[in-house]
């Protein structure tokens, strides 16, 4: 089973707050999750990032790959 980190996608139109999770590469965007590793919500002035480093280090382990999305959400927080 190839497993993804990626965003899903919460909240009301035009009021977005994502969820990080691992889930199956196969799934939908707002799909059966496997594991939840934190949160995101670009509303708030700064961007709010959320990320438990203990669950995501070991989905890393696992084989987990990085989205492109949340590959580049990371890259922006590492720089604030």
């Amino acid at each position: 089973m190839a497993v993804t980190l990626r965003l899903m996608r919460l909240g009301r139109r035009k009021v977005p707050i994502y969820r990080i999770v691992a889930v199956d590469k196969r799934k939908k965007r707002d799909g059966k999750y496997l594991d939840n590793l934190g949160s995101y919500n670009p509303l708030k002035e700064p961007a709010e990032v959320k990320i438990d480093k203990a669950k995501f280090d070991t989905w890393i382990q696992k084989g987990a790959q990085v989205s492109e999305g949340l590959n580049r959400l990371l890259k922006y927080k590492s720089k604030i």
